[in-house]
C-alpha cells in the first residue's frame, strides 16, 4: 500500500495540533474554506488536500480503492512530518476517515465524519455513474450533483456560490471522478467500524438526500462511544450551508479530546 503525493494547502499556526480535512467526491480542497478560518483561529494547523483524481492532484489510472485513498492521506501526513492528526472527512472523505480509523489507527487523534456512509449502494449505481462521466464528461452530472449538495432555499439565496460549486464539479477530471466511484462501489468498511478506537463524532444534515441521517446513525451506533449530531438546515455539503453549526461541532469535538 503506497500513496501518491497529493495537492494540499496548510493554514494556521505552525505549532498547532494538525487537523486533516478530507473532501467529497467531485470537490477540491476549496470546499473546506468555510472551516479554515475558524479552525486556524482556534489554534489548529489545518491541512486540506485534493483526493487523487481531483483538483490539482495527479490522476493515476483507475479504478481506485479506499485503500488507495487512505494511503494517500497517510503519505501526506508523512510528507508533512506529522505522526498523527485529527481527521475530518465529508462524504468520500468520511469514508477515507473510517478506513484510516480501521487500518491506520495510530495516525488518528480523533475522527469527525460528516454527511457520509459506510454502506452507500447499490454498487451498480456507482458503476453506472462512472460509465456516464467516462462517456459524456462531467457536464452530464454536474447540475444533479450540486442539486443534492444544498437545500432549495440556500440555492435560491446564493446563486453565485452555486455557480462556483458547479464549476468545481465540472472541472473534476472525469477519469478521477469515475475511478473514485469505483472505490465507493467496492468499499468494505462497515464491518470494521466496531474496531475503531479514535474518539468519533458523526454529523448528519437533516435535508441530505445523498447520505440521509439514518446513515450517520448507523455509523455512530457501530463505532464504540461515538457521538451523533444532526444539523439543519443543510444538505450534503453542510460544511458550506451550515458553516457555524458544523465548525462549532468540529472544534468542540477536537477540544474535548485533545
Amino acid at each position: 500500500m503506497t500513496g501518491i503525493a497529493v495537492n494540499h494547502v496548510v493554514d494556521g499556526p505552525e505549532d498547532g495540533v494538525p487537523v486533516l480535512l478530507s473532501g467529497s467526491l467531485g470537490s477540491d480542497l476549496r470546499m473546506w474554506e468555510p472551516q479554515v478560518a475558524a479552525l486556524a483561529a482556534a489554534g489548529y494547523r489545518v491541512v486540506r488536500y485534493d483526493h487523487r483524481g481531483h483538483g490539482n492532484s495527479p490522476v493515476p489510472p483507475g479504478p481506485y480503492t479506499l485503500a488507495d485513498l487512505g494511503a494517500d492521506a497517510v503519505a501526506l501526513l508523512d510528507e508533512l512530518g506529522l505522526d498523527s492528526a485529527h481527521v475530518v472527512g465529508l462524504s468520500l472523505g468520511g469514508m477515507v476517515g473510517m478506513w484510516l480509523g480501521e487500518h491506520a489507527p495510530q495516525r488518528i487523534r480523533t475522527l469527525t465524519l460528516c454527511c457520509t456512509s459506510a454502506r452507500l449502494g447499490p454498487p451498480e449505481s456507482w458503476t453506472a455513474r462512472a460509465a456516464t462521466v467516462r462517456a459524456e464528461g462531467m457536464a452530464a452530472i454536474t447540475e444533479a450533483v450540486v442539486l443534492r449538495w444544498f437545500t432549495a432555499p440556500w440555492r435560491a439565496a446564493h446563486p453565485e456560490r452555486i455557480a462556483a460549486f458547479e464549476q468545481m464539479v465540472a472541472a473534476t477530471p472525469a477519469e478521477g471522478y469515475a475511478a473514485c466511484c469505483a472505490a465507493i462501489a467496492a468499499m468494505d468498511i462497515a464491518r470494521g467500524l466496531p474496531g475503531i478506537t479514535a474518539p468519533t463524532l458523526v454529523i448528519s444534515a437533516a435535508e441530505d438526500p445523498a447520505t440521509p441521517p439514518e446513515h450517520g446513525r448507523r455509523i455512530a451506533a457501530d463505532i464504540p462511544r461515538a457521538r451523533f449530531d444532526i444539523v439543519s438546515p443543510g444538505a450534503h455539503l453542510a460544511t458550506a450551508e451550515a458553516v457555524d453549526a458544523i465548525s462549532d461541532l468540529i472544534i468542540g469535538h477536537l477540544k474535548e479530546n485533545s
